[in-house]
């Protein structure tokens, strides 16, 4: 249904005249009797009749009428709210790891706040497999996910991923230990994974691989904090940032041969990144000139 015609329809059934509503858009009397004919055709009902020398809208005429003031405004909503010139307005629904949302999410919600106040943004914790999938379905418009170096996410050709900030990251240990106790000396240990990404135990295998023994995950733990508490109770050994405070009871080895670096990412559906809601929470986050940062840990050293 064409949105021209609707509002000729609109017109007529406000100016009460063909003259009138060709005067005030500039047409034709014939042009706008055209325009209306054809409206008729496209919804298969008769909308205007005789009335004398002039016509009238028919009962169907009138409740299409009322209906194109409502299809009308929703289109003159949609085209300002996906101009890229226009001030951002509307809700961003972000979803993604913890990490992620604390590094480079939250900094940027008071500017976010004070630069774009009809901008508001909603946040869920998801995994980097979870959101991948709800991004595909729209469910999200946004995620911050993550990948590392020996085991690269696939996000898919539908999405587009840009860096946000990088990281290397080591092996989580009970304070104390030697910084170079070589990895194969961990062989007989309890090893700890994440519960809902399999990145972090394929990273922990190809080490393990390369180091010449095969882990066994006995834990899988979401929470960097839990994964301190359970190696200072002796529980087993894990990943963890190299550069993250952590709790006096804890030391992080850095790997070497291969290294261990995590990238976190924000990844939206292709094409969308100029949605300017979007593009206003992206611009905050995105890293000066495109060059990767170390992430600044907002949370205070564990167990202080």
């Amino acid at each position: 249904m064409d949105t021209r015609r609707l509002e000729l329809l609109l017109a007529l059934s406000r100016l009460g005249s063909m003259r009138a509503v060709a005067d005030v858009h500039n047409l034709t009397t014939s042009t706008v009797s055209q325009q209306i004919a054809a409206l008729s055709r496209d919804t298969g009902a008769r909308l205007i009749e005789p009335e004398g020398r002039h016509v009238r809208l028919t009962p169907a005429g009138r409740r299409l009428a009322d209906h194109a003031v409502t299809i009308l405004a929703a289109v003159d909503s949609a085209r300002r709210d996906l101009d890229p010139d226009a001030e951002p307005a509307g809700t961003v629904r972000v979803g993604g790891f913890a990490t992620g949302i604390r590094v480079s999410l939250l900094p940027a919600v008071a500017e976010l706040a004070a630069r774009h106040p009809d901008v508001r943004v909603v946040i869920s914790e998801y995994e980097p497999l979870e959101v991948f999938a709800l991004l595909t379905a729209d469910d999200l418009d946004l995620a911050l996910t993550y990948d590392f170096n020996l085991a690269p996410a696939s996000p898919g050709t539908a999405l587009d991923a840009v860096p946000l900030w990088s990281t290397g990251w080591g092996l989580a240990v009970p304070a104390g230990t030697p910084a170079d106790t070589p990895l194969a000396a961990f062989a007989e240990s309890s090893w700890i994974v994440n519960s809902r990404n399999t990145g972090d135990e394929t990273a922990v295998r190809t080490l393990a691989s390369l180091a010449g023994f095969t882990p066994t995950i006995a834990h899988q733990i979401d929470s960097l904090d839990l994964v301190e508490d359970l190696v200072v109770a002796g529980f087993g050994v894990g990943l963890l940032p190299l550069d993250r405070p952590t709790s006096p009871g804890v030391t992080v080895l850095e790997l070497q041969n291969p290294a261990l670096t995590l990238t976190a990412y924000a990844v939206t559906r292709r094409g969308r990144a100029q949605w300017s809601p979007l593009r206003a929470v992206l611009d905050l986050m995105r890293p000066p000139s495109g060059k990767l940062s170390q992430p600044h840990w907002p949370r205070p050293a564990a167990g202080q």
